[in-house]
């Protein structure tokens, strides 16, 4: 018999086994979560197997591709049905260190994130009855989940919890800047590159938002701002952006500040994918944004900016690009 349960709290949700901790490679802060392999393994076979969108044609991985920084290289994807998002999906790299999920800031965890493609008309298209009988169905996954959990019983919030903690090992640090800056390696970063990190944290000052602290470096501030990206012909922001989740008018095309670790992988960039390159993004940031009434405050045009510290700072961009973590 499948043992099935659909609604939250049905079986116990908890993970059988010793917790293993991921160590936190140069650059990077301790991480936060730790879940036993066994753990892990579920989500990793969840994260890229198909049974979780509606007509068994998506996975996780298909939006969030390993070869593509763990983003998508398509503007914004495709989903079941012929149905297409509006925003590109952001990279799972480090995840883990985020207080909140989706562009918008809409899930607080992992966990309930993992559930929101799932049921997305137009990007999974399931239900959460429909997750949990396709996966059900798989001896394969329930012995994954017996494995994991102690018992065979599968329910979305085991799900969602397996494959929060299977992202939760998505961990990537020890770039070139993390040497330089906080390995004392003075030869980690080209000259051009170095001169770029100066430009970052002074000149151009993006370090307020992708933020820098003494001892590693998130690049992200995690808040949410408006930058007038994806304005139409007529002036107007179509995505609301951060106020679908707050209704404060001061968020209307607010967007969670995205990590620029591994930034050089995940092309195209910005919430709908509209910067094709990081040279395009750092032309878009000297111009100082599209005016709009909520513009950001922190948002100037930099006039004195010259071809050479353009090019400087997307040198330094690239210089983000890390190493995962080994055999996490």
């Amino acid at each position: 018999m499948l043992a099935v349960a659909v609604l939250a709290g049905c079986t116990k949700a908890d993970f059988v086994g010793k917790p293993e901790s991921i160590r936190a490679p140069l650059g990077l802060p301790a991480v936060p979560g730790a879940a036993p392999a066994a753990a892990v393994a579920l989500g990793k076979k969840l994260f890229f197997s198909p049974s979780l969108s509606v007509d068994g044609t998506l996975a996780c991985a298909s939006c969030h591709q390993p070869g593509q920084g763990f983003a998508d290289p398509r503007p914004n994807s495709p989903g079941v049905n012929g149905g297409r998002g509006n925003r590109n999906a952001p990279s799972v790299w480090n995840a883990a260190y985020w207080s909140s999920q989706f562009w918008d800031g809409r899930a607080a965890t992992l966990e309930q994130q993992a559930s929101g493609p799932m049921m997305n008309p137009v990007e999974m298209g399931h239900s959460s009855r429909g997750v949990v009988s396709a996966v059900a169905a798989d001896p394969e996954f329930r012995r994954f989940m017996a494995a994991a959990y102690g018992d065979e019983a599968v329910t979305l919030e085991r799900i969602t919890k397996a494959i929060a903690a299977y992202e939760k090992t998505l961990v990537r640090g020890n770039s070139p800047f993390d040497r330089y800056l906080f390995g004392g390696d003075r030869t980690a970063l080209s000259e051009e590159a170095q001169r770029g990190l100066a430009l970052f944290r002074n000149k151009a000052k993006c370090a307020v938002c992708h933020t820098i602290a003494a001892d590693h470096a998130l690049l992200t501030d995690q808040k949410f701002h408006n930058l007038g990206v994806g304005m139409d012909p007529a002036g107007n922001l179509p995505d609301p952006g951060r106020y679908a989740v707050t209704g404060r008018e001061p968020d209307r095309g607010a967007f969670r500040t995205p990590s620029l670790r591994n930034i050089a992988e995940t092309a195209p960039y910005m919430h709908d994918g509209s910067l094709k390159s990081l040279k395009e993004v750092v032309d878009f940031y000297v111009g100082g944004g599209n005016a709009n009434p909520q513009l950001d405050p922190l948002i100037q045009p930099l006039t004195s900016f010259t071809r050479q510290e353009r090019s400087d700072l997307v040198a330094f961009l690239e210089s983000l690009t890390g190493e995962a973590v080994a055999n996490p």
